[in-house]
């Protein structure tokens, strides 16, 4: 057997320590490249709700540090609730057309908008600014459009729902639904991550389950046993730190394809969520 000099075995030693602490540096720096994906697949916005028969207003929407943000208005008439939709980190606003039409068959209307540098809005993605973006649109939608509070209902997907959690912790909307959602930016990095310090290399917290103590309007959580991507323990786990009246909708399916897998148990579980969150009021 070859036995290596020690000098050799300590040099591999610290070769591999700087390989190591080199690719923790590369993590903790780029983590925006890692957790925002505005170019998968594309940034354009290549298709409208038209393309599906659906009208639509464009808009236009300012944040509070003057970005700019593009969005969509598709109205249902008559409307029993206006949803306000955050999607997942990738893509932008084009590629949830299957969704709008949905919501759109359950009489909702729908305000969807791109984050700050998803699709045509300006500006660069960061935790501070994506709650911005939310606040904006929710401006639009409670002073622009004059909808009560009470009657607009959010949904987060993925990523999305860390948003949407924000809001809900900030207003008295109709209900909350979170989808496919993460309990926290650290706890899901290290998910995905079990031989780093991800929890330490973090910079951003989209701390999903602590936003759900301060909410007091009606949850359902959705999330797929077959989620490859955030497990369904951590939804299970925002379940459990939800505040009642509250709601499990168990799906089957990948991460991104669930709701669409599973879209009559999806729809049914969505139509009876709004009324009950309807009759409470």
């Amino acid at each position: 057997m070859l036995k290596l000099p020690l000098k050799d075995i300590t040099r591999l030693l610290f070769l591999g320590l700087a390989v190591y602490l080199a690719l923790l540096l590369y993590l903790y720096f780029n983590q925006n490249n890692i957790i925002y994906l505005p170019d998968l697949p594309t940034r354009q916005v290549r298709l409208t709700p038209d393309r599906i028969g659906l009208d639509f207003e464009a808009v236009t929407l300012t944040a509070e540090d003057d970005v700019r943000l593009d969005g969509w208005f598709v109205p249902a008439a008559p409307a029993r609730a206006t949803l306000l939709f955050f999607h997942g980190n990738a893509g932008n606003i084009s590629h949830r057309l299957d969704s709008l039409r949905l919501f759109h068959q359950l009489g909702l209307s729908v305000l969807i908008v791109d984050y700050r540098g998803y699709g045509r809005s300006e500006g660069e993605p960061s935790e501070s600014g994506i709650y911005r973006d939310a606040d904006a649109a929710w401006r639009y939608l409670t002073e622009t459009r004059e909808i009560p509070a009470d009657e607009i209902l959010l949904l987060g997907r993925s990523f999305g729902g860390a948003v949407a959690a924000y809001l809900a912790s900030q207003h008295a909307a109709l209900g909350l639904v979170l989808e496919s959602t993460f309990t926290s930016a650290p706890e899901m990095a290290a998910e995905l991550y079990t031989w780093l310090p991800a929890r330490w290399l973090t910079r951003v917290t989209y701390d999903t389950r602590s936003r759900l103590a301060d909410v007091r309007i009606p949850l359902m959580i959705v999330h797929s046993r077959d989620d490859e991507i955030i497990p369904f323990s951590q939804g299970k786990k925002l379940y459990e730190a939800g505040n009642p009246p509250k709601q499990l909708l168990e799906l089957s399916g990948s991460h991104n394809h669930g709701h669409m897998s599973n879209a009559n148990l999806y729809r049914q579980g969505l139509d009876g969520f709004i009324s009950d969150a309807l009759m409470r009021q």
